[in-house]
């Protein structure tokens, strides 16, 4: 089955993070900074890149290799766009929970809202397997709003399609899958949203 995410246009996407009622653009690149900052790796590898929100976080004198990855290709040249005159940027076209990522593991693999789309099946093991050793895999995860919903309202109908594909992921269970597959919790961290909702991230180690 194609990817619903291959009928989002990246500026409905982009529209719909950064609206009143969602605001969670910034709070993502926030994280990502702090995974970046506590890590300083040599090379990242983000799943999930969409138009590569928080991209600019990045120190280029200290990370040398940035690949990117999505299911959309059409947000791989917007990443290309934006960012090839800063970073020596790799880009991968890949369905994270259909298909093998091929490529060189990275220092630090971040995941952000990739498993509630993607599944904890092809997609985590893809996410575990880039991880190079001594590396770290950061993964942010929503939590729950009052009102259950887990895709917000949206003045973008394209939004709502992804509704059907989206499952939240428990942190705690998170944590101990990872444990079981050699992955120490390093750091961890919660960022509430104007929304009630509220972002997790759990910074690991590859031991």
């Amino acid at each position: 089955m194609p990817s619903p995410w291959l009928n989002v246009p990246l500026a409905d996407y982009e529209g719909h993070m950064r609206s009143a009622g969602v605001q969670q653009l910034d709070a993502l690149s926030d994280l990502f900074a702090d995974a970046v900052e506590r890590c300083r790796p040599e090379s990242v590898a983000i799943l999930g890149i969409a138009g590569g929100n928080g991209l600019e976080r990045i120190d280029g004198n200290i990370t040398r290799r940035v690949a990117g990855l999505d299911v959309n290709p059409l947000y791989l040249e917007a990443v290309r766009r934006r960012f090839a005159a800063t970073y020596d940027l790799e880009l991968h076209c890949v369905d994270l929970a259909e298909e093998t990522a091929k490529l060189e593991p990275v220092h630090l693999v971040h995941a952000a809202l990739v498993f509630e789309h993607a599944g904890v099946g092809r997609c985590l093991e893809n996410a575990l397997s880039l991880v190079a050793p001594g590396g770290a895999l950061s993964a942010v995860l929503q939590l729950p709003g009052e009102s259950g919903a887990s895709v917000g309202a949206s003045a973008f109908p394209s939004i709502q399609s992804l509704g059907s594909h989206f499952s939240l992921i428990e942190p705690t269970w998170f944590r101990e899958e990872l444990a079981h597959r050699g992955f120490r919790l390093k750091h961890q961290s919660r960022r509430a949203l104007p929304s009630g909702k509220g972002f997790w991230m759990g910074v690991f180690g590859r031991a």
